[in-house]
């Protein structure tokens, strides 16, 4: 049932109806390609949502009432779709219409905001890269250039944290490959389960199952593990051992990445860290 609390005087207050008038009320039919003519009222009109939507314009107005029952999840992925609502937005139409979250629904990612680069560079002493829900590398620190991989010198198809750890001889030297490997493995298995990308990694999956022996015995053994903290140690050709505790983070509004940071586990590793860095 579409979620609803009591207002004044106990009348039932139909939120998913007032969500859906704000939202059409904001967007400009003249940007759509529609005809504004003489409006009584800002935005679209319903049955103009309605037909974006390719549904009744009778449903539409029932749901804007508050009449007819929930929706259907489609129905509501269709409507946002019309209302040109954000994923945010999009949640939130599915928490008033269903009292649910959506499904799990794919989003690759190409790019960063500027911010989210400046984020990561203001972590001087600490390596830190931006990954996908496939996890694919797309931006990262000079810190982490130079701790963990110059990612700028790796080709932007082999940037992949799996076909590094699984194919590049320089980061299996790195020290406690083993168990790498198996944690990395069980770990990216429930990340794309997650992110709906079990379709969208597979010819990844198939790619190192040829490739490495090794991946091929890890993912058929069905593991997942979420490993979101820890401590790494690894060696570096230059600076010796380093022992660097790292944290997954979600970043707010993009569930389609991740922001992985290695902060130095002791005083001397950020000296290391350090001298690599100037």
């Amino acid at each position: 049932m579409p979620v609803k609390t009591t207002a004044y005087h106990g009348i039932p207050h139909n939120r998913l109806g007032d969500y859906l008038r704000n939202r059409r009320a904001r967007l400009d039919p003249a940007s759509l390609g529609i005809a504004s003519g003489r409006r009584r009222t800002a935005g679209l009109r319903r049955e103009e949502v309605a037909q974006r939507a390719n549904i009744s314009p009778t449903w539409y107005t029932w749901l804007e009432q508050g009449r007819g029952g929930s929706p259907s999840a489609g129905v509501l992925d269709r409507i946002a779709e019309a209302l040109l609502l954000t994923e945010v937005e999009r949640e939130h139409l599915y928490l008033l219409g269903l009292g649910r979250p959506p499904g799990t629904r794919f989003h690759g990612a190409d790019e960063i905001t500027p911010r989210l680069q400046r984020l990561l560079d203001a972590l001087s002493f600490s390596p830190a890269f931006l990954r996908t829900s496939t996890w694919d590398v797309l931006a990262w620190n000079r810190a982490a250039s130079v701790a963990l991989t110059d990612f700028a010198a790796v080709p932007a198809r082999e940037r992949n944290v799996l076909r590094m750890i699984f194919c590049n001889p320089q980061v299996r030297a790195q020290g406690e490959w083993d168990a790498i490997a198996r944690s990395v493995v069980s770990s990216f298995r429930i990340d794309a389960a997650r992110a709906g990308a079990s379709a969208e990694v597979q010819p990844l999956v198939d790619e190192l199952s040829r490739s490495s022996p090794e991946f091929a015995e890890l993912w058929h053994a069905n593991d997942v593990a979420t490993t979101g903290n820890g401590i790494k140690h690894l060696h570096h050709h230059a600076a010796g051992m380093l022992a660097l505790e790292y944290s997954t983070l979600a970043v707010v509004g993009r569930s389609d990445l991740q922001m992985v940071v290695f902060n130095p586990a002791t005083e001397a590793d950020r000296e290391r860290i350090i001298s690599l860095s100037v």
